[in-house]
């Protein structure tokens, strides 16, 4: 099993780091979702519209359901989408894995189409943050794909990792064929009998619809922004630590 390593487990950070964080970003990039911008403010009142975008999301969950997804059985590759919080902290780590060819950041689950990242920080249109990971199945397995996900976030709360608050960062596995719905169902079960954390889980486990590939400048955010403060601050430190845990996982 796994350690959990927290990254980006904000939870265990102290108020101080925490609110020099929050600060940092505020003035670094006015953007991120993790402030407190009058769009996000907006989302409590706004539960009507993410109700109507989320309809839309069924809608296609229950057709793409009749389809199989071979969009990378010629390259014997698979493809995990899976959402933790700020996508920013999850890409690095997969981006390290034995086995991984590919890690994109998007947003997927929600009902508007090709939406921006400002729209995503409302919390109004259903979509989570997301990557999309490729792997080579022969070299790493998708449940392994998952014990790495769970490790690397805490999937007990709600709509939100941290400071990070808002449907777009809740914990979900957008799951690709009935095998990784049944893979995802017994990683989770068994997570939950091993009481690996004081709560339950609240990792939503839903059919992948649509992906749709964030803004360029999120693509390798951590390895393109090494002075960012958040980066420096929140990301660095726990990605450190998942790789001093789990040197054998790296590629070399």
């Amino acid at each position: 099993m796994l350690e959990r390593a927290g990254v980006c487990d904000a939870p265990k950070t102290t108020t101080s780091t925490a609110a020099t964080a929050a600060r940092l970003i505020h003035t670094s990039h006015p953007f991120h979702c993790s402030l407190p911008h009058p769009l996000i403010e907006a989302r409590a009142s706004n539960t009507g519209i993410l109700q109507q975008g989320l309809a839309g999301y069924h809608v296609r969950a229950r057709e793409a359901l009749t389809m199989t997804d071979t969009s990378n059985s010629s390259r014997n590759t698979e493809v995990a989408t899976l959402g933790g919080g700020c996508f920013w902290c999850l890409e690095p780590v997969f981006d390290d894995l034995k086995g991984v060819t590919s890690v994109e950041s998007g947003y997927a689950g929600g009902g508007v189409p090709a939406p921006t990242y400002e729209q995503v920080c409302t919390g109004r249109t259903g979509h989570a943050e997301v990557v999309r990971v490729t792997f080579d199945p022969s070299q790493i397995s998708y449940r392994d794909i998952l014990h790495v996900f769970f490790a690397i976030h805490d999937p007990t709360t709600l709509n939100r990792q941290g400071n990070d608050v808002g449907p777009q960062y809740r914990s979900v596995i957008f799951y690709h064929s009935p095998e990784q719905e049944r893979t995802a169902q017994e990683v989770m079960h068994s997570l939950n009998e091993e009481h690996v954390w004081s709560s339950p889980i609240v990792t939503q486990l839903v059919p992948f619809t649509d992906f749709y590939q964030a803004e360029d400048y999120h693509q390798e955010y951590f390895a393109n922004n090494p002075g960012q403060p958040y980066c420096n601050i929140v990301i660095a430190p726990k990605v450190a630590k998942f790789r001093q845990k789990h040197l054998e996982m790296l590629k070399a």
